[in-house]
């Protein structure tokens, strides 16, 4: 008998990803088959790179996984989890505040696929404060984010903001 591989899709804007995404990302291809870190494209807000330069910078990041893939999407991401013949959705927890987000946003999921599964990792630790949010606003200001990214992202980061001065 042969069964489906199962196929995790971990969404987000990741903008840019963090120490903490990795290890969500490296956990997860642990416990699936295979994972698809899909970069969502939201036109509603101003990202610092481009949906190809996070790709790219997603992709560096994960090139020892073989079963992590790096895709983007518009729109659902129920809609591209079928479209991927996916049916679990990774998401890490940090804190309390992130579980009722994350729990709403399951269950509206499972009302517009009941097939769908979302599996919530606990951030390890030594990243539950860290947020994509707080690498920029650090690196703005020019305080140091190597401990928060890998290093070829602070480098990225470091890039943008010495330009935009």
């Amino acid at each position: 008998m042969t069964t489906n591989p199962t196929i995790a899709i971990y969404p987000g804007s990741f903008d840019p990803i963090t120490l903490g995404h990795l290890d969500i990302i490296r956990r997860g291809n642990q416990l699936f088959d295979r994972v698809i870190v899909a970069v969502l494209s939201n036109p509603s807000k101003q990202p610092l790179f481009t949906v190809a330069k996070r790709i790219e910078q997603i992709e560096s990041c994960t090139a020892d996984l073989s079963s992590v893939e790096v895709d983007s999407f518009v729109g659902l991401t129920v809609e591209y989890a079928k479209l991927r013949e996916a049916k679990v959705l990774l998401r890490g927890l940090r804190v309390l505040s992130d579980f009722e987000k994350e729990l709403q946003m399951a269950h509206t999921n499972e009302t517009l696929w009941a097939e769908i599964e979302t599996v919530f990792l606990a951030t390890a630790k030594e990243y539950s404060f860290l947020s994509s949010s707080v690498v920029k606003e650090i690196a703005q200001f020019g305080g140091a984010i190597e401990h928060l990214v890998p290093e070829n992202i602070a480098q990225d980061i470091y890039t943008h903001y010495n330009n935009k001065q």
